[in-house]
């Protein structure tokens, strides 16, 4: 109990530093972006990138079974349910988390429906493009949803675990190290050939602003204080038995490694 209530405190502590402003440059990438895509259409937004997501799609796919592993990381109930672990000790993430995903699915849901950006095999033609896994075709390809989950998670966590007493050089090498990982992960979405560069990129920032806003809500709000009480445990207990056997199925029907030890 006494080791659940400093892990917990320090998460608060460590999240009250979290500052709006945070999210100010990144905004403004988002903004610019979403203008040009507005006022140049989705073919000049595509064909911008052409040049980028072939070279990177070339390359990335030489790794097709690590891609299609690593990809499946950003898939929202797998990543949610991976981090059941944290309840028991660390609510206050929980509490951040639920509003950030909220916030990151209005942003993938609403661009994905405002914008008809076409996926890579559509726009390219599936003879054009390396495909790793299920071949997706449409018009949602922007922004990435798996990037946005990906980095959602990873800035929650990030900010709730930023080490104490260190020197800033060890801080400064424990956010590039979180970043790297964000952008291993969301780079795949271009391997596995489901994205274009630009939507993984402004996936993951939105993915980092519903992050933020997450953390800010949770500490001026708290919307889902709830979450700290132990009645809710019996419903995480749910969410993770219902993911254990969620991918159990999806190990055994697409021999997927990324959560076995073999």
């Amino acid at each position: 109990m006494v080791f659940k209530e400093s892990a917990n405190n320090q998460v608060i502590r460590n999240y009250t530093k979290v500052r709006a402003s945070f999210v100010l440059i990144p905004l403004l990438i988002v903004v610019a972006v979403i203008v040009f895509l507005y006022w140049q259409g989705p073919i000049s937004y595509v064909s911008v990138q052409q040049e980028v997501f072939h070279l990177m799609n070339e390359q990335l796919s030489q790794f097709p079974s690590l891609e299609y592993n690593l990809t499946q990381l950003g898939d929202a109930f797998v990543a949610l349910a991976l981090l059941s672990v944290f309840l028991m000790y660390t609510p206050k993430i929980w509490e951040a988390l639920l509003v950030a995903s909220l916030v990151s699915l209005l942003f993938s849901k609403g661009l994905k429906s405002f914008f008809d950006v076409p996926r890579p095999v559509t726009f390219y033609g599936e003879e054009s493009v390396n495909i790793v896994g299920e071949t997706l075709v449409g018009y949602s390809s922007f922004p990435s949803g798996h990037s946005i989950t990906i980095f959602t998670v990873l800035t929650v966590l990030m900010f709730a675990f930023i080490p104490q007493g260190r020197s800033s050089f060890f801080k400064v090498a424990y956010f590039l190290v979180l970043l790297f990982v964000g952008i291993v992960l969301a780079t795949t979405r271009i391997g596995v050939g489901a994205h274009h560069p630009t939507d993984v990129l402004i996936g993951s920032i939105l993915g980092y602003i519903s992050g933020v806003i997450g953390i800010r809500s949770s500490v001026k709000y708290r919307l889902f204080g709830w979450v700290s009480s132990s009645k809710s445990y019996p419903f995480f207990m749910l969410l993770f038995l219902g993911s254990v056997v969620f991918m159990s199925v999806k190990i055994m029907q697409e021999h997927l490694v990324v959560f076995t030890f073999h």
